[in-house]
């Protein structure tokens, strides 16, 4: 892929001069301090679009080397900043305008909020010499933001810019990880200051790890049951890739014998086929282990509240929230704190104790999951292989895993997308799965998919859009092929909010049931064509192999984005949308 380099703001000879007898003298403005800071943060990266409150930061950011990534809608630069945390490991960054480039960005760092994702938010504000004037795009931000973040102040000063961004960056990463809002006035911004005075937190000399194991008393609990338990089970949720915990996942499954269930981005932690992957039996699972360990997942909707899970199983919870850790359902075990580092002392605690009869029981456990794991595959298998005209949504499905390569993101953009797909796309690697979380937010895979581009430069991005969601952030694709990171769009069309539109014809007929969830019939195929890239119609199931393969041909040919738009039947549902699993 070509690598769009960006060249330092053009600026007067007398500007330069200005600069750089600052520099002599040891003076430095806000947003320069604002760039230095991200800078010891780890931040390589920021999303933005342009507003006057916070043009300093960009040139401070230039100076430190900080990729400037400006997009056409705050929403997809929060759901960006999102996108780089979940795919880096490291802390995302947005910056936005005051005002509207606030408002815009809510989504984005709410979607951050429940899916327990590092960003941090700077945003802009009028001059403090304003205050309570009535400034252009002045509003009350930092309440605003409260309730989505957890931590949300404004900068008071110049020399305290750099030392409240490291605040706000370590709350993001305190227990759980999650989103933090910083506003900086104008005035503060612009100000200049003598470097020697403003705070400038030393990298790495204001963190303490976060790799606890907890009471060590519960990781020997925890051992102990599951050295003796016969149908042991564990699910992996969002925090065990987000806290890059994986390869103790993995080394507990194997080196225990126990069957592993995957949802949000621990989906890909192990590939398909593993011997200890399961996916198609954890209702059987939840009702017939002796002990189920949950992993970084809440007893949320998802989990129906924990209602789903036996009361006559031993239940073990891990999480680095305390405030999740029995929420919603009583459990037998609560452990908080990172976790690959309880994992891995479990697992050091639990080696070479389990008997020779509770492997076995265990093995045959496995072999009983195994079998109905093929059953219910075959069960399924009729619609993913579906001839039907229009397309059933399950066979797109299928036909998006079986094209998926070894180095292929997939995301999923939209309501039954994203939950259809969940039953037949198996990424083949950690962390290349990537999905709206919790909040259900649609217009997330354009900023995921840049995100992902940049993270990961040698690698295929997939996004599957619903209609809907792609209507929301699609022109951010010219985004995508200006910075060179090109992807594979494909949408599901079928006209309509067919995950809500199921609801209101179960409930109302088919006489107000389609009110205010129908869309036009659109050929997106052209849109790709519209930016210079590649675009194709798909009505025949027959033909969808072939559209994606030339898709990614010509992305490799144009360095432009594909937009492959699949005709789907719109009188086709997910199993959770016909039951409203989600509202139960």
């Amino acid at each position: 892929m070509s690598e769009v380099v960006q060249t330092p703001m053009q600026s007067t000879t007398a500007e330069d001069t200005l600069k750089q007898k600052s520099r002599e003298a040891g003076v430095v403005s806000g947003g320069h301090l604002v760039a230095k800071a991200l800078k010891a943060e780890g931040v390589d990266t920021i999303f933005t679009l342009c507003g006057g409150h916070i043009i300093d930061i960009y040139d401070g950011c230039v100076d430190e080397g900080i990729r400037i990534i400006d997009v056409r809608h705050e929403q997809v630069a929060a759901h960006a900043a999102d996108g780089y945390a979940r795919q880096t490991g490291k802390l995302g960054c947005v910056v936005t305008t005051a005002g509207p480039g606030c408002t815009n960005a809510v989504t984005g760092v709410a979607t951050a909020f429940r899916s327990e994702s590092p960003v941090l938010h700077i945003g802009g504000q009028g001059a403090l010499t304003q205050h309570k004037m009535g400034s252009l795009q002045d509003l009350p931000h930092v309440d605003m933001m409260a309730p989505i973040t957890k931590f949300s102040a404004s900068i008071p000063s110049t020399e305290r810019v750099a030392d409240m961004i490291s605040m706000a960056a370590r709350e993001c990463f305190n227990g759980a990880p999650g989103p933090a809002y910083l506003e900086i006035p104008r005035d503060v911004l612009d100000r200049e200051v003598d470097l020697a005075k403003a705070v400038l937190p030393k990298p790495g000399h204001y963190r303490a790890s976060t790799k606890s194991v907890g009471d060590p008393r519960d990781i020997e609990k925890l051992a102990d049951l599951l050295v003796d338990a016969e149908r042991p089970a564990i699910l992996f949720g969002q925090q065990v890739w987000t806290a890059r915990g994986h390869q103790e996942a993995i080394a507990l499954l194997r080196g225990l014998d126990i069957p592993g269930y995957f949802n949000g981005a621990s989906r890909g932690l192990l590939p398909p086929g593993d011997a200890h992957h399961f996916d198609r039996t954890r209702s059987q699972a939840f009702a017939n282990a002796d002990v189920l360990v949950i992993v970084g997942t809440p007893f949320d909707f998802r989990m129906g509240y924990g209602k789903r899970i036996s009361r006559e199983l031993k239940l073990v919870q891990i999480d680095m929230d305390y405030r999740t850790v029995g929420k919603n359902r009583d459990i037998d075990l609560g452990l908080v704190g990172d976790p690959g580092a309880i994992l891995g002392a479990v697992l050091q605690a639990a080696g070479g104790r389990i008997k020779n009869d509770k492997r076995q029981a265990r093995r045959q456990w496995m072999k009983q999951l195994s079998e109905a794991e093929a059953v219910a595959l075959d069960k399924v298998m009729p619609l993913f292989r579906s001839e039907n005209t229009p397309i059933h949504p399950y066979r797109v499905a299928y036909e998006l895993n079986e094209f998926l390569g070894e180095d292929t993101i997939y995301i999923g953009d939209g309501g039954d997308v994203v939950t259809i797909s969940a039953q037949a796309v198996r990424p083949r690697n950690p962390g290349q799965w990537m999905d709206p979380g919790a909040l259900g937010s649609l217009g997330v895979g354009t900023g995921f998919a840049i995100a992902a581009g940049l993270a990961n430069p040698g690698k295929e991005v997939l996004c599957y859009y619903g209609d809907g969601a792609f209507s929301m952030t699609a022109f951010d694709m010219e985004t995508a092929n200006r910075f060179g990171v090109p992807y594979l769009a494909v949408v599901g069309n079928n006209s309509a909010m067919n995950q809500i539109r199921y609801g209101q014809l179960a409930k109302y007929g088919a006489e107000r049931g389609n009110v205010g969830n129908l869309l036009s019939d659109v050929p997106f195929g052209r849109f790709a064509e519209m930016l210079g890239g590649y675009g194709e119609e798909v009505r025949d199931p027959a033909q969808i192999a072939g559209a994606l393969r030339r898709g990614r041909e010509a992305i490799a040919k144009t360095g432009r984005s594909a937009v492959i738009n699949i005709w789907v039947d719109p009188s086709e549902y997910a199993p959770g949308t016909k039951n409203q699993t989600m509202y139960k």
